[in-house]
């Protein structure tokens, strides 16, 4: 198992799914727990233990509201985190995002931006951690990345034929 990925809530599962189809397509294994650094805190616990146990590499956390998941998977692990933070309504998910984002030195966690473009960045950074250690992870990404500029090629020559 490479990747775990938490979600805070059932309801924060739509925000990963297309993180979860590009880790699949890179071909990097993952597995999707819901759990709560608030509500079942041994769980989570249990889950980190588990997951290194396992050979988990890197964890990706997402979480709306007080969004202290991230932050709890980071302090009972050395392995890097990635937390993405959910829109809500109150706060439009400025509340998740500063939950997120500001950890105390020496915890650190990687935030992506807010709901499903920081759940696929979030799946990219962890597959570019990866990669480190993966010259075909690294061949993979560097297709992919050359595959968003021909889509952005292709974009633009449409727009230039439509004029």
């Amino acid at each position: 198992m490479d990747v775990a990925v938490f979600i805070g809530s059932e309801s924060d599962s739509d925000v990963v799914k297309d993180a979860l189809s590009l880790l699949k397509g890179f071909g990097v294994s993952c597995a999707l727990e819901v759990t709560s650094a608030h509500r079942s805190p041994e769980r989570t616990r249990t889950l980190i233990s588990n997951f290194e146990a396992k050979g988990v590499k890197v964890f990706i956390a997402v979480a709306g509201k007080a969004a202290h998941l991230a932050g709890f998977v980071a302090a009972h692990t050395c392995l890097p985190v990635i937390g993405v933070p959910v829109e809500s309504a109150g706060l439009g998910g400025l509340d998740a995002l500063l939950s997120t984002v500001q950890m105390p030195k020496g915890i650190p966690v990687a935030t992506m931006g807010l709901g499903k473009a920081g759940g696929s960045n979030a799946a990219l950074l962890a597959v570019q951690i990866l990669s480190l250690g993966n010259s075909r992870l690294k061949k993979k990404l560097e297709e992919y990345r050359k595959n968003l500029a021909a889509q952005i090629e292709e974009a633009s020559q449409k727009i230039r034929q439509k004029k």
